[in-house]
């Protein structure tokens, strides 16, 4: 086998159809558009959604449950989870612009600390949020955290 020898397997292959190039083709006439109307049109296009008048498919859709305009999503970080990052990534604080420097977060995400676990670092903290018991355990730790 050498590749100018390789060719397609018989039958996997067909000839486009060549619309509109006369009656011979078996295209030609109407070019396979039907007669008359928008689609028949040259410059067509049928806007997403559109069935011709019919009630649009997601129109037709129930519609369920309610999405809150005003919730707040977290980034969320629990304690257990707080040495290990600032060993990683050498923190001397935990701030949003650190985070988001290392990778951590986004730019646009809030940072709140949940208190899951226990923390034995002794760095400031400063957050967007943090629970309360949470905020026990990082005073208790002999750090300092601060509500921005």
């Amino acid at each position: 086998m050498q590749l100018h020898n390789l060719k397609p397997a018989e039958g996997s292959t067909k000839k486009g159809k060549r619309i509109g190039r006369g009656e011979g083709s078996g295209h030609g006439g109407t070019a396979t558009k039907g007669n008359k109307g928008q689609q028949a049109r040259t410059g067509y296009q049928s806007k997403r959604g559109h069935e011709g008048g019919q009630m649009p498919l997601q129109r037709r859709m129930p519609k369920r449950g309610f999405i809150n305009p005003f919730r707040v999503d977290y980034k969320v970080f629990n304690l257990g989870q707080l040495d290990f990052l600032i060993e990683k990534y050498n923190l001397t604080e935990f701030t949003p612009d650190i985070l988001y420097i290392n990778g951590l977060i986004n730019r646009t995400d809030i940072v709140k600390i949940l208190g899951n676990g226990e923390l034995k670092s002794k760095i400031p903290f400063k957050v967007n949020a943090a629970s309360a018991k949470a905020k026990e355990a990082i005073v208790a730790a002999g750090a300092s955290i601060e509500i921005l």
